[in-house]
């Protein structure tokens, strides 16, 4: 997740065990096993830092060149939102949510109208406080549509664009309940 999260960025291998909190051992077999499948390269030193004598530090970096990188970015990004830190849960407590959909950053499309869209009765400042915090965990920008569920059926009815775009646009439907009482 921090290589998906920071690609431009190079770590070294006691740098990545700081920042995730685990031991050396287990970062060096993940190392391993990231680049032994491509996901990660060998790469520069951090500002190509003359090296002293006897200093053998190996940089990493997210092999942006990976074929399936953005199918892993959206896969782990998606799974750390919904597992680990609930983001559904959370906006389901917020109020009667009808549909939720994740797209956009989520899906790995930067070219999509939204990154979140909800469809129900909600409290809009709670709902603005939670994105903001997703944006803090995710450490990216989140843009997000919420619509009443008279707003949705009315815009849906005069064949609004805006509407037209999200709805074929590609997503990950999580709630479901527009059809049901």
């Amino acid at each position: 997740m921090l290589f998906i999260q920071s690609p431009d960025e190079v770590f070294y291998v006691r740098e990545l065990t700081r920042r995730v909190g685990t031991q050396i051992n287990a970062v060096r077999r993940e190392i391993q096993n990231l680049s032994g499948i491509g996901l990660i390269i060998e790469g520069a030193s951090k500002d190509d830092e003359v090296k002293l004598p006897g200093l053998k530090r190996k940089y990493y970096t997210a092999n942006m060149g990976f074929p399936l990188m953005q199918e892993v970015r959206a896969l782990l990004l998606k799974a750390y939102a919904l597992m680990e830190w609930k983001l559904e849960d959370r906006i389901r407590a917020l109020g009667d949510i009808r549909y939720l959909a994740l797209m956009g950053y989520f899906i790995g499309q930067s070219n999509q109208p939204v990154d979140v869209f909800v469809v129900g009765e909600v409290g809009k400042s709670e709902l603005k406080e939670l994105i903001r915090q997703a944006e803090e965990k995710l450490g990216a920008e989140i843009n997000y549509t919420v619509m009443t569920s008279q707003e949705y059926a009315y815009r849906k009815e005069m064949a609004d664009r805006f509407l037209e775009g999200i709805l074929k646009a590609p997503k990950s439907v999580v709630i479901d309940a527009l059809d049901k009482n």
